[in-house]
């Protein structure tokens, strides 16, 4: 085999030095007007040499042409390229391989056209590691999108972490690197490394559409592909789109994962142990869905996911891709649902995400006015930047189309939609119409909404919204952001003020428990006791109640079935369902052991039942977005801190009347105005001994009396229990008799 005529010395120190930006025109083979030649850089070896795969010919071996592992030579006999292997030799030890600069480009123009529009929202089956066969060979195909990279390469065990190796082809059309490398199987770790646009050497990245990443501290990608789970949730699905309507009942328990429960040594559990554990209890518990605190790879757990920087990943603290998806499966079966909490928000500056990913401000903005979070000194998105709004809009669909979730609850949408967020004056830029709202942000969102639903039959998203912007869960076409349901936070703030204070003093803050209902039918809403309540010094809920310990547990009980009883879907984070003492500390689990104690249990008792009475009454969540399922009957009694309300469903639900005494006093006669005679069951009391409450009630049902109140015929005589929320139900005979008078009439 001769010596290639012409490879220029400047080429051959760019690769060696790892500065060349086409590697593809260099190396592998190459045809020119009168032979073939082929160019190698193979530093682990000593010599390398030319197989003819068809043939299995030994063609020769390739000139050493630098120390340094350049090898080159022509193949005068040859005149068209032809599949090869090279055989590579170090002293005593050989090998072959296939040459990963023999492959055509790997991805389309089609590819490149879709991300330059901003619309490949399948964006996560061409970009990051794809184990597959490409001309009968097994191998992995990476790409990674770095427009203003000098050069992008694949590192790993497999080439000693060596960036002058495995240089990448450059599209030039979209900035998009790609390589097919033989050989290289699921389960390899793998970085990018980048030299920056002014050819600095930067710190190993982290693939942005890794599918498995290392376990915290340790940072590698790992090639893992697709999942690809034999589902077995397909009554699930089909019964979806009626489970998540503005008119079902939906109760969400919030889970941290690491948290919930660990085994014997403290340590978190699997995804396959929690669901063994995590399934049966919420089923038990009568919570329709779960909402999982993000489980998209983070590396400080001490930010529960907040801070993520692999947002194709599930974190790899519980298990792999393929055990979260049976995580989901399961959960499915067993007829619950699957929430997410996404982040498309911010990210972490740490050096191996995506912070100057190719030496520039790519994901995020360069001006700190637009691009850094104060508040939480991570990095927001340039939501303007058509590939970051593709990137992040496909990581939305990975979720729902490969993981099967039923709904994205979307964080910190407030910081999303000002561009003023948390700054003062002179910290941040006006948008391009003098105002301060983020334009781009805002076209994001509408997007991601609108594809999230075209694509997904009955899935649904969720705002953590804590603003006053209008219609965030209206449509898109009615002015909206397209969410289906956004988070109350005024609702929880005012009346959590309303519950930490002495009932003495309740009768000069009234109406922080009424206030909501003023604008309880703007948005679709979720009512949330969330983690943010239980953490940073707040105390636990149980904390935060006044009194003995006697009048915190009826306090909480109280609250808790307001809470229930009031318009809105339910969200409760873990721990509070049996009120957890202490505030939640992400690094243990729950005290579990606290339910041996008869107050804690009586709690749990009262969730349970909430759970099952809000789910079997139309009346608590049919017309939940529709002021037609919501009187008042009492909301002025300020002296006493009494509330009463009815709530309604559609045509032939059995309405519920509603009484909360917020003081530790027994009011024995109190009258309340009910909408129809006969006999009202008293279907909950908080204060009852089942709860360890103190016991006082009305026997399990009242009979309405022809005394006008309230503004209506009948009423009935109570005695309301101290630090109590009662629901009484008319009785199904009464009712029915009461519809058939209507119809008549």
């Amino acid at each position: 085999m001769n010596a290639v005529p012409f490879v220029r010395k400047s080429e051959i120190e760019a690769i060696i030095r790892g500065r060349h930006g086409d590697p593809f025109a260099v190396l592998g083979m190459h045809v020119d007007d009168s032979s073939i030649y082929v160019n190698a850089f193979a530093p682990q070896a000593r010599t390398v040499g030319v197989i003819d795969k068809n043939s299995q010919e030994v063609l020769g071996e390739l000139e050493r042409v630098d120390d340094e592992g350049f090898f080159s030579g022509r193949l005068p006999d040859r005149k068209e390229s032809f599949p090869y292997l090279l055989k590579f030799g170090a002293g005593r030890v050989t090998w072959t391989a296939e040459d990963p600069y023999r492959f055509a480009p790997l991805l389309g123009e089609l590819d490149d056209y879709l991300l330059g529009e901003g619309r490949h929202l399948e964006l996560y089956r061409r970009l990051g590691a794809h184990p597959l066969t490409l001309e009968n060979v097994v191998g992995t195909a990476f790409s990674v999108w770095a427009p203003n990279a000098r050069r992008v390469s694949v590192v790993g065990e497999f080439n000693a972490w060596d960036g002058r190796r495995h240089p990448m082809r450059k599209r030039p059309g979209s900035g998009v690197w790609e390589i097919f490398i033989p050989g290289l199987f699921a389960g390899s770790l793998y970085k990018f490394e980048v030299l920056g646009v002014h050819g600095e050497v930067l710190p190993l990245k982290t693939d942005p559409f890794s599918f498995s990443q290392e376990a915290p501290p340790a940072t590698a990608s790992i090639v893992t592909g697709i999942p690809a789970h034999s589902w077995g949730d397909n009554n699930w699905l089909a019964e979806r789109p009626q489970r998540q309507t503005i008119s079902s009942a939906i109760s969400i328990y919030e889970v941290h994962l690491g948290s919930w429960r660990r085994d014997e040594n403290g340590h978190s559990l699997s995804y396959e142990a929690l669901a063994d554990d995590l399934i049966p209890y919420v089923t038990d518990m009568g919570f329709t869905h779960v909402e999982l605190m993000p489980v998209t790879e983070h590396p400080f757990t001490g930010s529960w996911g907040y801070q993520p920087i692999g947002l194709f990943a599930p974190t790899k603290r519980f298990g792999t891709p393929e055990q979260f998806c049976r995580f989901v499966d399961r959960l499915h079966q067993a007829g619950i649902g699957v929430i997410v909490d996404w982040v498309p928000a911010h990210f972490p500056s740490d050096a191996h995400g995506l912070v100057r990913f190719d030496g520039t401000a790519l994901y995020e903005h360069e001006d700190p006015r637009l691009g850094f979070h104060q508040d939480w000194n991570t990095l927001i998105y340039n939501f303007g930047r058509t590939e970051v709004a593709n990137f992040l809009q496909a990581s939305a669909l990975y979720w729902v189309d490969t993981f099967h979730v039923d709904a994205l609850r979307v964080d910190a949408v407030a910081s999303m939609l000002y561009l003023d967020y948390s700054r003062e004056p002179g910290e941040w830029l006006p948008n391009r119409l003098g105002g301060n709202q983020n334009l781009d942000a805002v076209d994001f969102l509408k997007s991601t909404n609108e594809n999230v639903h075209a694509r997904n039959q009955g899935v649904v998203t969720v705002a953590e919204e804590s603003t006053a912007w209008p219609g965030v869960s209206r449509p898109i076409n009615d002015g909206g952001l397209g969410f289906d349901f956004k988070w109350n936070m005024g609702w929880m703030h005012d009346t959590l003020e309303y519950m930490k204070r002495d009932p003495i003093n309740r009768r000069y803050h009234h109406s922080q428990m009424t206030f909501g209902l003023l604008y309880a039918y703007s948005e679709n809403f979720v009512l949330p006791l969330s983690h943010d309540e239980v953490v940073h010094g707040k105390g636990s809920l149980l904390q935060k109640m006044p009194g003995d310990r006697w009048q915190k547990f009826a306090n909480l009980r109280a609250y808790l079935a307001f809470m229930w009883a009031h318009p809105g879907k339910k969200l409760l984070f873990m721990g509070c369902e049996f009120a957890h003492e202490q505030e939640w500390n992400h690094d243990q689990s729950l005290d579990w052991h606290l339910l041996a104690d008869p107050s804690h249990h009586g709690m749990q008792d009262l969730v349970r039942d909430l759970n099952a009475i809000y789910r079997n009454n139309g009346a608590f969540h049919e017309l939940d977005c529709d002021p037609a399922g919501f009187e008042w009957v009492e909301q002025n009694d300020v002296d006493n801190s009494v509330f009463a309300f009815i709530r309604k469903g559609s045509d032939g639900s059995v309405p519920v009347l509603v009484v909360c005494n917020m003081t530790p006093v027994v009011r024995s006669g109190y009258r309340v105005g009910v909408p129809a005679s006969g006999d009202w069951i008293e279907v909950l009391n908080t204060d009852a001994e089942r709860y360890s409450g103190s016991n006082v009630g009305n026997c399990g049902r009242l009979s309405s009396e022809e005394v006008p109140w309230h503004g209506r015929p009948h009423s009935l005589c109570m005695t309301l229990p101290p630090l109590a929320t009662v629901f009484f139900v008319l009785s199904r005979a009464n009712a029915i008799a009461e519809q058939e008078i209507k119809h008549e009439s």
